[in-house]
Formats: structure tokens, C-alpha cells, sequence
């Protein structure tokens, strides 16, 4: 991943959570402008502070860096709650699945 992807990457996940760039730097500890740094492709932040950028976003670093998956909070929660189901419904969600995917 470039820099500019993963600038990019980082506005589209924010974005998503509907959460502004200068409050994002604030609850980071960080100066108001930092993630706009980070975004306007000025600066990169170090591997503690891209940690952390992840623990605020709610995802792993390799859900950071999964481009193909546009909501990984919400596939998070969805397989988290797939792991709690029993045969039966697993099964029943997998045709389900299995169908909105053929549209």
C-alpha cells in the first residue's frame, strides 16, 4: 500500500464513522490538524500511533489495510455474531448469503 492509499484509506474509514479529522487527532492526543496531515499525504504516523489510529476505528490492522472490505466494523460485528449461531442457523444464513450475492 502507497502512501497515498493508505491516506486515502484512512479518510474513507473516518468518513464512514461520520467522525471529524480534528476530533479524531484530539481523542488520539495528537494537534488538531494531524489526521489531516496524515490524509493530505504530508506526513505518515509511526507504527504506535497506527495502532492506535486502528483501536479508534474498532479494527485490526489488517482490516486497515483490506481495501475490498468497505465496512469492516460492520463485518466484524457480522462474523462475530455468525461464530454464536448453531449448525441449523448457520446453515439458514448461508443460503441466505449465498442468494443476495447471485443479484
Amino acid at each position: 500500500m502507497y502512501k497515498e492509499d493508505f491516506s486515502f484509506r484512512l479518510a474513507f474509514l473516518r468518513n464512514r464513522m461520520n467522525i471529524s479529522a480534528r476530533d479524531m487527532s484530539l481523542s488520539l492526543g495528537q494537534n488538531p490538524g494531524y489526521i489531516n496531515n496524515i490524509e493530505s499525504g504530508k506526513a505518515l504516523p509511526s507504527m504506535s500511533m497506527f495502532f492506535y489510529i486502528c483501536e479508534y476505528l474498532g479494527i485490526s490492522p489488517a482490516e486497515f489495510f483490506d481495501t475490498e472490505n468497505d465496512s469492516p466494523i460492520k463485518t466484524k460485528k457480522f462474523m462475530e455474531n455468525l461464530f454464536q449461531l448453531d449448525e441449523e442457523s448457520l446453515n439458514a444464513v448461508s443460503v441466505i448469503v449465498e442468494r443476495l450475492s447471485k443479484k
